[in-house]
């Protein structure tokens, strides 16, 4: 199939999939409980004062009417303006972004460099105590709730030792290295907490598709070759074991990103995540609307990345 057609294929599937994810964000929203006035005035409000307000964010319209109008914005790139911060949601979502990226980062890079290894040592002595352990972890790992984890980070290293700060992304009155040198050690707890929870999985992985791989005639001609087995199971095995574990890392970023809206609302760490939790309190569908959008646009490109990636790399499924 022409890589052209592919890559147009993907993307289609990709805007409806947004189109998807829009349309049910709306919809949600509007079922919240509460009266987004309420966020931006006295609850002692007139009735004139409450319908005034509304109007002049267009939510005394119809719903529909609503749904077509904020599609006529994403369209030109206009995400609104936030109801209780009377700025461009842009603004906002801009000044949380890079912290998101930096954790969810982070965790991925975490993920990869202690997953490889586990998977790798835990499919070379297949039975033994390493591998039984390195098993336990990873269903353990999986079936953890993230904030879960995150709490008990926070209470374990932060109050009780106190080695890590417990909340933020930095100290306050700092500057130079010393920022920058804060900003790593206020990452430690979100990121940890993000990896423990998504390392199981990824490890798993690395060992079933390693120990499959092991078993192939490749492997068992390089071993027939005089190779060592060191060399086989790096050099050989592993390589063609990564291409699952290389998609997984994709498909990961989804709940990573779901995670991080958890674990950033534990730690008050100022991302994206902690936007949602503020926005929700705030009822400001502006940013809720915004915010969910980013996020889903993050999770549908990467999924058509690695979905794109994976079909050039092995062509049996380049055809899906």
């Amino acid at each position: 199939m022409p890589v052209v057609w592919l890559v147009g294929r993907k993307l289609v599937r990709a805007l409806l999939t947004l189109l998807f994810a829009v349309t049910v964000t709306f919809l949600l929203l509007r079922l919240l409980p509460g009266d987004p006035a309420l966020a931006l005035a006295s609850p002692n409000m007139t009735e004139e004062t409450r319908a005034a307000i509304l109007a002049s964010y267009g939510l005394d319209r119809p719903l529909l009417t609503q749904y077509v109008l904020y599609l006529g914005q994403l369209v030109q790139g206009n995400l609104g303006v936030s109801f209780t911060q009377s700025i461009p949601v842009v603004d906002v979502l801009a000044a949380r972004l890079p912290w998101t990226l930096l954790l969810t980062g982070a965790a991925l890079v975490l993920t990869v460099l202690l997953g490889v290894p586990l998977g790798v040592w835990a499919a070379s002595r297949r039975g033994g105590l390493l591998d039984r352990a390195v098993q336990v972890l990873g269903v353990t790992g999986q079936s953890v709730f993230v904030p879960s984890v995150a709490v008990l980070l926070l209470f374990v290293l932060g109050v009780r030792l106190g080695w890590l700060p417990i909340g933020g992304a930095y100290d306050t009155g700092v500057y130079g290295n010393a920022w920058y040198l804060s900003v790593a050690r206020h990452l430690v707890l979100p990121a940890l907490s993000l990896t423990l929870v998504q390392l199981g999985a990824y490890v798993l992985t690395i060992r079933s598709t390693l120990i499959d791989a092991l078993g192939q005639d490749y492997t068992t001609l390089a071993r027939a070759n005089g190779l060592s087995p060191r060399r086989v199971l790096w050099k050989h095995a592993l390589r063609n074991a990564l291409l699952p574990a290389t998609t997984l890392v994709g498909l990961q970023l989804g709940f990573l990103v779901g995670g991080a809206v958890l674990t950033e609302t534990v730690f008050a760490y100022p991302g994206i995540g902690r936007g949602i939790y503020e926005a929700v309190t705030q009822l400001d569908y502006a940013v809720l609307q915004g915010a969910f959008l980013l996020l889903a646009a993050t999770v549908v490109v990467a999924n058509m990345v690695t979905d794109l990636v994976y079909g050039l790399l092995d062509p049996r499924v380049a055809t899906r």
